[in-house]
């Protein structure tokens, strides 16, 4: 497996990217601010007005570098990629199993072991270390009992797809509606009633949305590195534009580089009330400032370890997506007889 190279993160607005010889340098009213070998880097994200020069874009088509834009509140816009590469006959058979319903059940019943598993181990986390700070205890305990009994719930023989995604939506349901107890901060703006997006109603939903993002660009990068397509899920259903197996790998995560993220940053007053900032309608997003403290959190929380439990080896939280990516890849080429989802213990 490829290990997970660095990703260059640009966020300061009016930036100019262009190439100089074998590296690429960023400019501000014209003057040089950063410079960076291209050969360290994977990926490039633009986030908010940066430009990029055509030299640069064409250097880092030819030589594996994707570049992508968002706009300054995490949106996707574009993706620049060189050729697509990979194994035709593992591509091949990932849309046959996206079109096989038995299939496609078998697979999106581990993603989502996996994701409530691991919104379980969140809660029952803040059940062990802040019980007696809680605001309703019942409720959460009884929060944390339903998504300890849901993914048994889907292990029934005779399921559908459809009806995984009714289970998928009541873990959430009982999931976010206790999360709020977590956030240990008398900043009321910091506090949340429930996952609201596009856009997001508040700071913290600001900041998950935000998180998201990242870990949905970084599962991508991770699909296209074994030779996966990105666009063909199982779990999300296929539309133009969007990255639907980006999204369904992403989700074994966003509890860990999501939800746990955002709260440690509240919790530890890393990112306040003036990183945030309200737009016309009532939606909440991130400042300039924001998310440059978010980004860098980000990164050093990728640098961790866990023990993976089905490798059973010690890997960096930032190469857990390639790992899975990896194991997913080797199911659909007949080397394991189901996808083994990420349970975070």
């Amino acid at each position: 497996m490829r290990r997970q190279l660095n990703t260059l993160y640009v966020t300061t607005g009016g930036a100019w990217l262009h190439r100089d010889g074998l590296n690429v340098v960023m400019e501000v009213d014209r003057q040089e601010r950063a410079r960076l070998p291209l050969h360290m880097l994977e990926s490039i994200v633009c986030i908010g007005r940066i430009l990029a020069s055509p030299a640069l874009l064409g250097y880092c088509a030819q030589n594996g570098i994707t570049v992508c834009f968002l706009t300054e509140n995490g949106k996707f816009l574009a993706r620049v990629e060189g050729p697509v590469s990979g194994n035709v006959l593992l591509r091949k058979e990932q849309y046959r199993r996206s079109d096989d319903p038995a299939a496609t059940t078998a697979i999106v019943r581990n993603l989502l072991v996996g994701k409530i598993h691991n919104q379980h181990a969140v809660l029952a986390r803040g059940w062990r270390d802040h019980r007696e700070g809680l605001s309703d205890p019942a409720k959460y305990e009884h929060a944390v009992a339903r998504l300890k009994r849901i993914p048994l719930r889907m292990l029934e023989a005779d399921i559908s797809t459809d009806f995984l995604r009714g289970l998928e939506g009541e873990a959430a349901l009982a999931y976010f509606s206790v999360l709020d107890q977590l956030i240990r901060t008398e900043a009321s703006a910091l506090h949340f009633s429930g996952r609201t997006r596009r856009p997001p109603q508040d700071a913290f939903n600001a900041l998950l949305s935000f998180l998201y993002t990242l870990l949905t660009h970084d599962c991508r990068s991770a699909l296209e590195t074994v030779g996966l397509d990105p666009a063909v899920g199982f779990l999300h259903r296929d539309r133009p534009g969007r990255p639907s197996l980006a999204l369904d790998l992403a989700e074994e995560f966003r509890s860990l580089l999501g939800d746990r993220l955002a709260l440690s940053l509240v919790n530890l007053r890393q990112v306040g009330e003036r990183d945030f900032h309200s737009a016309d309608g009532g939606a909440v997003y991130l400042t300039d400032e924001g998310r440059k403290k978010v980004l860098v959190a980000y990164q050093e929380r990728k640098r961790d370890q866990l023990l993976h439990a089905f490798i059973e080896e010690k890997v960096d939280i930032g190469l857990l997506p390639f790992v899975q990516a990896q194991l997913l890849a080797r199911h659909l080429r007949g080397d394991l007889d189901a996808y083994p989802p990420f349970l975070w213990k």
